[in-house]
């Protein structure tokens, strides 16, 4: 079964909308678009395009989609764009007719269904590139099998979310990190098993430990 490897630019508190521009997404009257313009150097770029490089398919939420379809075919001589121009791209909407953009199919009905389908195909990996939407869904039937999550230093405070309502409770392994020369942290998680808890209460406290803690909460009253 091949991967599907969710890649997605977030801000701290856990923010994803429009992060290339004013412009993406103003849904519910956002205004910071554009938020990792500033912070890009030349590591995340050859970080960025090794990753690219790779033999991949795509999966792409509707608005993402008509994003990319909007800027990548009429960029030239670059790699990234030649490489999103020429691989197997998969749209899932309820809305659109077609979807023209070079070698686009796309996905309706049962998403959840069509997914597991894809992944159960012989082929390479499939890659998805913001897709908020989207990427709920494939978070809520656990069909997501590596984060690469791009982390900037910055804070929002409102808008669409990584990890929104209806994310299941899971464990993350941290199989690959880089940082680069401002501050953004390129980190690589694959999931990891059901969450555990556990606490750190001592099962019978002494009377000493007991006291401490009283003598510390009067500290803090006082």
């Amino acid at each position: 079964m091949r991967k599907l490897v969710v890649t997605t630019f977030i801000t701290l508190d856990g923010v994803m909308q429009a992060p290339g521009g004013p412009e993406e997404d103003p849904t519910g009257g956002f205004t910071y678009g554009g938020w990792t313009v500033n912070y890009w150097d030349d590591m995340m770029g050859q970080v960025m395009g090794e990753f690219m490089a790779k033999p991949s398919e795509l999966l792409l939420g509707r608005k993402t989609y008509e994003i990319f379809a909007a800027h990548w075919p009429y960029i030239k001589d670059d790699p990234v764009a030649d490489k999103l121009n020429s691989v197997r791209k998969y749209v899932v909407s309820r809305t659109l007719d077609e979807a023209s953009w070079n070698n686009s199919t796309l996905v309706t009905g049962n998403v959840v269904q069509a997914v597991r389908n894809l992944k159960e195909q012989k082929g390479p990996d499939i890659q998805v590139h913001g897709s908020g939407n989207l990427i709920q869904t494939l978070l809520k039937h656990d069909l997501i099998d590596e984060f690469r999550l791009w982390i900037f230093p910055v804070t929002i405070g409102k808008g669409k979310r990584l990890f929104g309502e209806g994310t299941q409770p899971v464990s993350l392994k941290l199989i690959d990190s880089k940082t680069s020369t401002t501050g953004v942290i390129i980190a690589t998680y694959e999931p990891a098993g059901e969450l555990k808890t556990g606490s750190f209460a001592l099962d019978n406290p002494s009377v000493t430990e007991i006291e401490r803690r009283k003598r510390l909460a009067d500290e803090g009253k006082s």
